[in-house]
């Protein structure tokens, strides 16, 4: 019979305590859900203050309006064309809304006439006597296309997307018609002149300011491969700035100022205080390291748009912050950057090699290259898959015909002769 024997080990387990959890969480959560912690912890702990994030005045917009409101109110051309997924989003709603092949022909042609910020190129008179129809048939389909979700989506410029957007929310009023028809007052502050010409005040002027604000302005950038982030405020903000350098900033007007009360004796509370304050700093001071070692790798991207995004790892910007890659992609998983190209997922910059040694890319770079060549691609002639992958050859990057495929079903894209089907006015068949 074996007799009992006493074993001695020795094992090693990581256990979180309660503030290592909360610290490992604050770095994947957002401005919006970062607030909502800080005001339950602030409720909870006399010890910290919540002051609300500081409303930009209406001289000082967010970045995002920038080039769309400002001394000259009008349009804001762009010379891309449209990206495919927004002209995608469009033709199965045109596929919804019009029946009658006549309308469908129409609504190809306004669809066309679409600029990436979502609002209408062309003027209506030089559209309707391309397709040889009355100007107020192209009217009346216009009329039914601007209910196309997101609210503001074929508006003929600034006011009127707005204007789509209010009525759809239910915000506009008397006030709110004087604000938007004089958006010049707003942007330059003039808020006394504003509240004179609508019979109000200044103080319900600011209110309309703080619902206009809230609004966007580009409902159409949306369905960009780099700007699928819904209307909502920015954690970041990059900006060119003298030199030509790129500066990465936390968007202050999103997040609530904190301040510790101190007290004479220290308190359970007061220490519990002190470990929100550092938690918040460190996130903040984590997220910047991140966000400007990634926006610096993708400067091109910055200044030439979405073809031009690098391959980028997780692995060679944790190596570059000195972070682990799991701490890297808590700190991008939820993070939105605003741009002078639109408000970007910090996410999305990443991207893997594809091609062939010696002509290869990112994979965002040729997602957003296959989109703007099906966009600028002839009407009547849509290009096969095939076609696809040659002239993304041509461009420097070379790439199978059934990546070509991959990319183009991920982005709905249909294929070719259902393009061409819809841009000629027909309805695809079921399951063509």
């Amino acid at each position: 019979m074996p007799r009992p024997r006493l074993f001695v080990t020795q094992t090693q387990r990581l256990q979180l305590n309660a503030g290592l959890t909360s610290a490992i969480q604050m770095l994947r959560t957002d401005a919006a859900g970062l607030t909502r912690y800080l005001e339950e912890q602030a409720e909870a702990n006399p010890h910290l203050r919540l002051d609300p994030a500081p409303l930009p005045g209406p001289g000082d917009w967010l970045p995002r309006w920038s080039g769309v409101i400002g001394a000259a109110i009008g349009p804001d051309r762009e010379a891309e064309a449209p990206a495919a997924s927004l002209m995608a989003h469009v033709m199965a709603a045109v596929d919804r809304l019009m029946t009658r092949p006549r309308e469908r022909r129409i609504a190809g042609a306004l669809a066309d006439a679409l600029e990436p910020s979502g609002w209408l190129g062309r003027p209506l008179p030089a559209i309707a006597a391309e397709l040889r129809v009355p100007v107020p048939e192209v009217e009346s389909v216009l009329v039914r296309l601007q209910t196309i979700e997101p609210a503001g989506m074929f508006a003929r410029n600034l006011a009127e997307c707005l204007t789509l957007q209010l009525v759809d929310a239910g915000q506009m009023d008397a006030v709110m018609q004087i604000v938007v028809k004089r958006l010049d007052l707003l942007a330059s502050g003039d808020l006394a002149r504003l509240a004179r010409l609508a019979h109000s005040t200044p103080a319900e002027i600011m209110a309309r300011f703080r619902i206009i604000r809230s609004l966007d302005p580009k409902p159409g950038t949306q369905f960009a491969s780099l700007s699928a982030v819904a209307a909502r405020e920015p954690d970041l903000l990059a900006r060119k700035v003298a030199g030509g350098a790129w500066e990465v900033s936390l968007n202050r007007s999103c997040l609530p100022t904190v301040t510790l009360l101190e007290a004479e004796r220290g308190t359970p509370d007061l220490a519990a205080a002190r470990a929100v304050v550092r938690m918040v700093e460190a996130r903040n001071d984590t997220l910047l390291r991140v966000a400007r070692v990634v926006l610096t790798r993708q400067r091109a991207a910055l200044e030439q748009g979405a073809a031009a995004l690098v391959a980028l790892t997780m692995a060679e910007v944790a190596e570059a912050v000195g972070l682990h890659e799991s701490t890297v992609s808590r700190v991008v998983a939820g993070t939105a950057v605003d741009t002078p190209r639109g408000t970007w997922w910090l996410r999305q910059l990443f991207s893997a090699r594809v091609g062939a040694e010696g002509a290869e890319s990112s994979g965002a770079a040729v997602r957003a290259r296959l989109e703007r060549l099906v966009a600028q691609e002839p009407r009547a002639a849509p290009l096969s898959d095939a076609a696809l992958a040659l002239a993304l050859a041509q461009g420097g990057v070379e790439v199978a015909r059934r990546t070509v495929a991959k990319y183009r079903a991920a982005l709905g894209i249909p294929p070719a002769h259902r393009r061409r089907l819809r841009r000629l006015g027909e309805k695809p068949a079921a399951g063509a």
